[in-house]
């Protein structure tokens, strides 16, 4: 999603998600010339602008995977525990770029945001619908884990499932997940109207093409989610669901859902009152509180260790 959302963008969005016949359509029409005009990611002189200003020197980087190549970018102690953001549908890694520019985490911690398959330079256009295979994108940045400590993963909105596939899949390398808005039940995914004429090829030259590749791996979601049932209960690392109860794009049940599956995790599910979808840009002071929580976890492990001699990590 862009990075920055106008009351007029929601409003639009809103209708083009509600609406049918006319208004809809009309809806739907303006928010392709809007999202064409806008775009979903930084230019480079920005990104550049704005690392000067924070006083930060990032790190660019690109490996193959076993469906292509992933790119992310990096900063912070490259030695210390990685917090690794992952973004929605459509994005790019720059939609984390204010996290990154935190610099009360950065001193020790390594903050990393990366381009999932299909947007950014992670193969921008080729639509990857297999959570596995998004999931997969991660193994290269968890490879480069040099801390000694399992990477926390941070998803919003698409990424949130990517990331909890990531934890049932690389289970000794992921120490937490901090889902914002995830869309994680099944059941609550709901094809909208214009996403099967979106398809059509009357349509698509006038589409962006993240907005194609989104609509590619989102048709698929439902079924992509009902074969992740039955590995919810093999996390059992620390998880927070932070979830807003006016969210037009995710259901608030998705923090329910997560309430029922998540049933060896420590659980903590933050319900937000008229927040909606759009919680990194307009609630990075709850997204910042659930990171710091998750990494002062892991200091306080370490102490635990310390004062008790054990050399094997202490489970919640």
């Amino acid at each position: 999603m862009p990075r920055q959302q106008p009351s007029i963008f929601r409003k639009i969005l809103k209708w083009s998600l509600k609406g049918t016949g006319l208004l809809g359509t009309a809806a739907f029409v303006l928010l392709i010339i809007m999202l064409n005009c806008a775009g979903f990611s930084m230019k480079q002189a920005e990104i550049d602008a704005f690392f000067e200003r924070a006083g930060l020197d990032p790190h660019y980087h690109q490996a193959e995977y076993a469906n292509g190549k992933v790119h992310w970018v990096s900063v912070g102690d490259p030695q210390g525990q990685p917090v690794i953001f992952v973004h929605g549908s459509p994005g790019s890694w720059d939609a984390f770029i204010g996290f990154l520019g935190d610099r009360e985490l950065s001193p020790t911690t390594h903050l990393i945001s990366m381009d999932r398959p299909g947007y950014g330079k992670s193969d921008r256009g080729r639509a990857t619908p297999s959570l596995i295979h998004q999931a997969a994108a991660l193994a290269p940045i968890l490879d480069s884990n040099r801390s000694g400590k399992p990477a926390i993963l941070v998803g919003h909105s698409y990424g949130g499932p990517v990331i909890a596939r990531a934890a049932m899949d690389f289970p000794d390398k992921i120490g937490g997940l901090i889902i914002l808005a995830g869309s994680i039940d099944p059941e609550l995914e709901k094809t909208k109207w214009f996403q099967v004429p979106a398809q059509w090829k009357i349509f698509t030259w006038m589409i962006p093409i993240d907005l194609l590749t989104t609509n590619r791996e989102i048709l698929p979601l439902k079924d992509e989610l009902n074969r992740m049932l039955p590995l919810w209960s093999s996390i059992e690392v620390p998880v927070t669901v932070i979830q807003g109860l006016t969210d037009e794009l995710v259901p608030p049940g998705n923090a329910d859902f997560a309430e029922r599956v998540l049933s060896r995790a420590p659980l903590e599910v933050v319900r937000l009152p008229e927040q909606g979808h759009f919680i990194p840009w307009q609630r990075q002071d709850a997204v910042r509180a659930a990171i710091r929580g998750h990494l002062q976890r892991f200091q306080d492990r370490n102490i635990e260790r310390s004062d008790s001699g054990a050399v094997s990590p202490v489970r919640d």
